[in-house]
């Protein structure tokens, strides 16, 4: 019987590569699809336990200008603010807190501000929690 106090960590790589914003003109990154000003993809990722604990996620993010864009994890918003504004490249970690991983598919999609006038790209997103091991 597996003991339920030994964990593991686990993780995925989600390559977004994606540029929200009012224009693709917005910012010279050819190598970014331009998804417009709201919302990213939904990209699925797999948990394979329904365990799962302490999760957080880090994400490479460029040229973001304002507080409000939120990222949702199955549909929820995370707590708090969730992405910082910083010129350049910068690589941000938050905890997932205000949702919950699930055994199975799961989801990430990043929510640009209504209101905000920056435009911004999504890199890559790597999202780590811990589950029991099976041993």
């Amino acid at each position: 019987m597996a003991d339920p106090t030994r964990t593991h960590a686990n993780y995925t790589v989600l390559n977004f590569q994606e540029h929200l914003g009012e224009s693709a003109d917005g910012l010279d990154v050819p190598w970014a699809e331009f998804v417009g000003n709201h919302r990213s993809s939904k990209l699925e990722f797999e948990v394979p336990t329904d365990s799962s604990t302490e999760p957080y996620l880090e994400c490479q993010l460029f040229e973001v200008g304002d507080y409000g864009h939120e990222i949702m994890v199955n549909g929820d918003a995370l707590s708090g603010f969730d992405v910082p504004p910083s010129p350049g490249w910068q690589y941000w970690m938050d905890t997932i807190t205000g949702a919950e991983l699930v055994e199975g598919t799961n989801t990430i999609q990043f929510v640009r501000d209504a209101e905000a006038r920056d435009d911004f790209v999504v890199g890559s997103v790597v999202i780590h929690w811990k589950e029991p091991l099976d041993r």
